[in-house]
């Protein structure tokens, strides 16, 4: 619909250059918008008003040399000019009644289109540590670049998901050494566990099959193991500290320890016997969630090539990288960042802002067109130093886009549900998609945009109400499946070809408003797209099915007169079909019974 207006417009303009009435390098772009108030029209362009200057004449003079250039249109009933200059188009019914034979014919590749064609695009998102089970917030990163991903490729791009692997640095060593520690406790040894250690059933269950499997293999006794350290911070029940202490002195020196004591065979099993079994659980959980990746890029691999070194050397030739107090520092004040960071330890130890950088490079060098990150909120500040970076390279930081996702809360009965990681106390994905399922859960963490908090509603996304959204759109689409099961017990049948000929008695109001939410899809994928905003496909698609089941509970699909009822079965089809590819591209499913 749009694109049919937008191309009368394009061969108008291309009138007016033949004819010398516009300049032939005049700009392309042709501003073309849904009208608000349909007494202006359906579509509004202010395409004369950006030419004017150009053509060096009044927007009203120009838009009506390009009305009178406009092709004839069945669509079109008329072109009004508004104000200073609008070009406002009212189209015929029949202009909407056509999409319904439009959607049969196109069916699953109906809203899609070929805008970003030819480039290329990669899309990295959760890249959660892999230092425990997921929870919900990576659920919500999940599901919106998912969504993103999906909704590009709906527009054409080429499209490569990919999750980066924190699989090595301190909190791999926290994990290897709290999965060893909670061993010792199978060998009978016992000791207060550090503050800072990883505390979750998932490091009793690691080492649990550690010790069934390996015995008394890494048997140290506790008192070699604890001797000489830094004081640890010591909190009693209520979170007050009963002994001040520095955790984070304490449990790097436990980590240094255990390296020691089990020396490098030993603590290596243990360290990769505890990321494997994440790992491979976290890629379970979003594969369940219907999240696939199309490559998981290991950040151990940028130290083994030699990535970062050459990432830190290439900085020091652009002459971005100093020494200070025996560490590199990366100049990132010079391109706006609060402050330098650091790239090198005094030890020798490259950073994880080193890794990063390194692995942002290779990005570029793998020759994606376009770049997304998806990060949570908190990690708003780590943008402009990594977009510093890229530029001091020589690379264009425009090519990086970083969407941020906000937190997701849980209320279960009007209540907060408290959640942290460390403790393991935490609701992982997989409780949740077990108490809500994987359409609702999909569903609600992409109905707000991903910088808004989003409060998750437990107890609404079970219910079976018009008040879920997720439950109200599968329904719109189950009750057409049911439309049809009834079509078939009353020994009826349906005349596609029939119904396709007919479309001019679809003229009740609430056809009307049906064919007219059916018309915008395409544009909402497109603009969905775009933007990044999922929740603009969410809440088109219950505007939808708020238009169906009103059209529904007001009229009779299966009526006597048989044109009047394939006409109507048509249209019902042609609206369950725009709700499945709507759903799909949600990760939610149209079941064809609820």
């Amino acid at each position: 619909m749009k694109a049919h207006v937008y191309t009368l417009l394009a061969q108008a303009l291309d009138q007016l250059r033949q004819d010398g009435l516009l300049p032939a390098d005049a700009p392309a772009d042709i501003p073309l918008e849904r009208t608000r108030d349909r007494s202006h029209g359906d579509f509004a362009s202010t395409i004369a008003l950006a030419l004017a200057k150009t053509a060096r004449r009044p927007p009203r003079e120009l838009a009506e040399r390009i009305m009178a250039a406009l092709p004839a249109s069945d669509g079109v009933a008329r072109v009004e000019i508004a104000g200073p200059g609008f070009i406002n188009f009212f189209l015929t019914p029949n202009a909407y009644q056509a999409v319904v034979n439009t959607i049969l014919d196109q069916g699953d590749a109906f809203g899609r289109s070929d805008l970003g064609a030819g480039r290329r695009v990669q899309v990295e998102f959760v890249s959660a540590n892999p230092t425990g089970p997921l929870h919900v917030g990576h659920g919500r990163g999940a599901a919106f670049g998912a969504t993103v991903a999906n909704l590009l490729e709906a527009v054409g791009y080429q499209v490569h998901r990919e999750y980066y692997v924190n699989d090595a640095g301190r909190q791999m060593n926290i994990l290897a050494t709290s999965i060893w520690l909670r061993y010792l406790e199978h060998c009978g040894e016992r000791f207060r566990f550090p503050s800072n250690g990883y505390r979750g059933e998932y490091v009793h269950d690691i080492a649990t099959r550690l010790y069934a499997e390996r015995g008394g293999a890494y048997m140290v006794a506790a008192a070699q193991i604890f001797r000489n350290l830094p004081q640890d911070e010591i909190r009693n029940e209520n979170g007050e500290i009963v002994t001040a202490g520095d955790k984070e002195a304490y449990i790097d020196a436990l980590v240094e320890r255990a390296q020691k004591l089990l020396g490098d065979h030993h603590y290596r099993y243990i360290f990769e016997r505890g990321l494997n079994t994440i790992l491979d659980d976290i890629r379970d959980d979003l594969r369940e969630f219907g999240v696939v990746y199309d490559e998981w890029y290991s950040e151990r691999t940028l130290a083994e090539c030699g990535a970062v070194n050459k990432t830190i050397n290439r900085l020091r030739d652009a002459g971005y990288v100093y020494e200070q107090d025996g560490a590199l520092w990366f100049r990132s004040s010079a391109f706006g960042d609060e402050k330098d960071r650091v790239v090198e330890r005094e030890n020798g130890q490259t950073t994880y802002f080193a890794s990063d950088i390194a692995y942002h490079l290779d990005k570029f060098e793998r020759g994606f067109d376009w770049v997304i990150d998806i990060w949570g909120a908190d990690h708003h500040g780590y943008v402009p130093r990594v977009k510093a970076a890229l530029q001091a390279m020589g690379e264009n930081p425009d090519k990086l886009g970083v969407l941020l996702v906000q937190f997701a809360i849980l209320y279960r009965n009007g209540e907060r549900v408290q959640m942290s990681t460390r403790s393991g106390e935490f609701v992982t994905l997989r409780e949740l998609r077990q108490e809500v399922g994987n359409d609702a859960a999909r569903f609600f963490y992409v109905m707000r945009k991903s910088e808004q908090h989003l409060d998750f509603d437990l107890d609404l996304a079970k219910s079976q109400s018009r008040d879920n959204p997720v439950y109200y759109i599968q329904y719109a689409y189950a009750r057409v499946s049911s439309v049809l099961r009834q079509l078939c017990d009353k020994g009826l049948s349906r005349d596609e070809a029939r119904g396709r000929a007919h479309l001019a008695l679809l003229t009740e109001p609430h056809e009307e408003t049906l064919l007219m939410a059916l018309s915008r899809y395409p544009e909402v994928v497109e603009t969905a797209a775009l933007a990044h905003e999922p929740h603009q496909l969410a809440h088109y698609l219950r505007e939808l099915a708020t238009a169906f089941h009103a059209y529904y509970n007001e009229h009779r699909v299966l009526v006597p007169d048989d044109a009047l009822r394939d006409v109507r079965l048509n249209l019902s089809l042609a609206t369950r079909q725009v709700i499945k590819n709507g759903l799909k591209l949600l990760g939610v499913s149209a079941p064809e019974v609820m």
